[in-house]
């Protein structure tokens, strides 16, 4: 699960570099994923070779982590011996059960990452999801997309739920790795770092259609 989400963070890293370059205009925003990227390692790739290897690395990257968190949720829920919603049983809450925001989040949070990548991908297809007009340009997509107000705000969602399993999983994966040797989460350096990282991905993604919406950019 560790390595596997690594995996993608570094994607998202690389992703968000290529999406910044939308503020340098249609030619430089095109020109990189129209000509850099399907060339990338050529010759020694053929053209796009390079973009199905990073395809099928992630697809194969999100199964694995998809099924680790699963594996994972299983044991610790046979672990804890408890059964349905006993485990955070309290007499503190009128129901009778006290959930964490933790266990809240994971729950939608998983649900809305999913429909996210779903989303998102469709978007990112030829003309297949084009909210606001279709167009050869993915830059005039870009910005067709991100005048309206309400994919602006499903994206936001997406990327927040990104930007708090971020902020939680790269924590926790350096963990398993063994290099978080702090006894306390608010003791380690790395707890941080992780939520500077976190949120440097989320701004740095949410810039792109709060620059079209809100100040017009691309216009």
């Amino acid at each position: 699960m560790a390595v596997s989400g690594l995996i993608m963070l570094g994607y998202l890293l690389v992703h968000m570099y290529g999406n910044l370059k939308f503020f340098q205009g249609r030619e430089k925003f095109d020109g990189y994923l129209h000509e850099t990227l399907p060339h990338m390692f050529y010759p020694y790739l053929p053209e796009g070779g390079a973009l199905w290897i990073i395809r099928v690395l992630l697809i194969l990257a999100l199964v694995v982590h998809a099924y680790a968190a699963s594996t994972l949720w299983r044991r610790n829920k046979a672990a804890a011996g408890y059964v349905g919603g006993k485990r955070y049983h309290t007499t503190q809450h009128k129901t009778g059960n006290q959930r964490s925001y933790s266990s809240f989040k994971m729950l939608w949070g998983g649900v809305i990452l999913f429909l996210f990548i779903i989303g998102h991908v469709a978007q990112m297809m030829p003309n297949w999801l084009s909210p606001g007009g279709a167009s050869d340009s993915k830059y005039d997509r870009v910005v067709n997309g991100f005048e309206l107000w309400w994919v602006v705000l499903l994206y936001t969602i997406g990327l927040v739920a990104v930007g708090f399993h971020l902020a939680h999983g790269f924590w926790s994966a350096l963990t398993t790795l063994g290099q978080n040797r702090s006894s306390t989460r608010r003791g380690s350096r790395w707890t941080l770092i992780s939520i500077a990282l976190a949120t440097l991905i989320t701004v740095g993604f949410i810039s792109v259609p709060f620059a079209v919406l809100f100040f017009g950019a691309g216009s």
